[in-house]
């Protein structure tokens, strides 16, 4: 499946709709929006990724924000994505990649394992104390963000 993956220029509307299946507070969402910057991937012209890069420190680059459309999940795309950012941050001469996820997300840190990230903390209790309603995923309360980082 051949991606087209480019940033989205300021003039375009946002694809809340992706970003929102990644982190369910458009507040949130927002507040990293105006701070980062979101790249989007598309397949026929059809937007079915996302993800948002932010500057945290200096060579430190985050991930905030990472989705694939549901019809398209369970391919390869979310990988391709991460590959991209990664591939994004070593052209802009990072040296940290950072990227946090939430307990409940098992695929999630398989795959940013995969991609050779490292779990390298947990901040305990981020979702209860920062979001207003429960989270569950996997049938498990997401609590917890665990923190994962990649050195290139």
């Amino acid at each position: 499946m051949e991606l087209l993956i480019k940033k989205l220029s300021k003039d375009v509307s946002v694809p809340y709709d992706m970003l929102l299946l990644a982190d369910p507070s458009k507040e949130i969402v927002d507040q990293y929006l105006n701070r980062g910057d979101c790249y989007v991937a598309s397949y026929k012209d059809d937007i079915i990724g996302v993800f948002v890069l932010l500057k945290t420190r200096p060579e430190t680059i985050e991930i905030v924000n990472i989705a694939v459309k549901e019809d398209f999940q369970a391919r390869g795309i979310g990988k391709k994505l991460v590959l991209s950012a990664i591939d994004i941050a070593k052209q802009e001469h990072v040296k940290t990649i950072e990227i946090g996820t939430g307990n409940s997300g098992m695929k999630q840190m398989a795959l940013y394992q995969k991609c050779g990230f490292r779990i390298v903390g947990v901040d305990q209790d981020f979702f209860t104390r920062h979001y207003d309603e429960d989270i569950f995923e996997n049938g498990i309360q997401c609590r917890d963000m665990i923190r994962l980082r990649l050195e290139i």
